[in-house]
Formats: structure tokens, sequence, C-alpha cells
């Protein structure tokens, strides 16, 4: 059983940064990602990242977000999140990938969710 935490969301302005942080605790797999929220909207793919931190983005934040990894004793996931835009505004949620490859990026191919954090951008 894995038990993921997610911090660092907040309120910014546009333009604006954020790093938010999912520490792991459990089993983790090799491939670990980040999925957002907004409301009404479904829950999509943003980032997910290797073992070895290969990573792979979807098209909306390639070039402003960064994922990383700490493999140490328990595994903690972030993610960067530059020049932030309104539209980026959703809850952030942490997952554990279930298949072996970056490109699985269908929410069915993750389980054990963390609860969410709350990332609000303002115009």
């Amino acid at each position: 059983q894995v038990q993921l935490v997610e911090s660092g969301g907040g309120l910014v302005q546009a333009g604006g940064s954020l790093k938010l942080s999912c520490a792991a605790s459990g089993r983790t797999f090799s491939i670990m990602g980040w999925f957002r929220q907004a409301p009404g909207k479904d829950r999509e793919f943003v980032a997910d990242i290797s073992w070895s931190g290969g990573a792979y983005y979807a098209n909306s934040v390639k070039g402003r977000f960064t994922i990383s990894r700490d493999n140490a004793k328990n595994t903690t996931v972030y993610l960067q999140m530059n020049s932030l835009k309104p539209e980026d505004t959703a809850v952030y949620y942490c997952a554990r990938g279930k298949r072996t490859l970056l490109t699985n990026t269908a929410s069915t191919d993750f389980d054990s969710w963390g609860q969410g954090t709350q990332v609000s951008v303002s115009s």
C-alpha cells in the first residue's frame, strides 16, 4: 500500500511560479505522475517521471512545468510550475503509475491517488 500527500498549492498571479511536492510512503512504482482537475472538467494528465528521471509532459505544460523526483528513503515527487496561466487553475493530484511506459497517461494507468492540492492562478 502507498500513501501520497501533496503540498505546495496556493494562489498566485499569472506569470508566477509554484512548486508542488508529493511525499510518498510505502511501495512506490517506477512511474509517478501529476494530474489536475478543473471545476466541471475531467481529470487530465500533466506530467510523469520514471525512476531514472525520464519525463513526459502534456503539451499544455511543456516548457513551463518541470517534474522531478528524489528517490531517497521515501520517494518525493516535485512539480515546478513556471509562467502560470489562469487556465492552470485546478486541483493537482499525485498518483502512482501501474504501467511501464511514460506515455501511458490515462488516469486508469495510475492508482493510489493523493488527496490533491489546490492551485489558483489569477489574471
